[in-house]
């Protein structure tokens, strides 16, 4: 059983039991989410589409932990000015556990 869900206006596969990584969510280390914009649910090839979202359906998940991604450099250079500059980025992001699955 997965579902797609979207959240901050991406979209991600999920499965019961797996982690993975969101765009940083409000909340503490431990705390349960509910996820309500359920795109697209398959059950055992069972496959329900939404228009555009389930209303039915929900995924709930945990926060495990807030972390940063890879830095990105970001170079910038006008030729024959003297102009350079180089500026560094790292993106937050949240791990969440998905606890469960439900379609009611």
């Amino acid at each position: 059983m997965y579902a797609i869900i979207k959240i901050a206006g991406k979209q991600f596969k999920v499965k019961k039991e797996q982690h993975f990584y969101a765009p940083k969510l409000a909340g503490k280390i431990g705390a349960t989410l509910t996820f309500d914009d359920v795109l697209l649910l398959d059950d055992n090839g069972k496959v329900e589409v939404g228009t555009p979202i389930i209303k039915k359906a929900k995924v709930s998940g945990k926060i495990l932990e807030h972390v940063k991604g890879d830095k990105v450099i970001v170079f910038k250079k006008k030729r024959r000015k003297g102009y350079k500059k180089t500026q560094g980025h790292r993106q937050d992001y949240t791990k969440v556990l998905i606890k469960d699955i439900l379609n009611t």
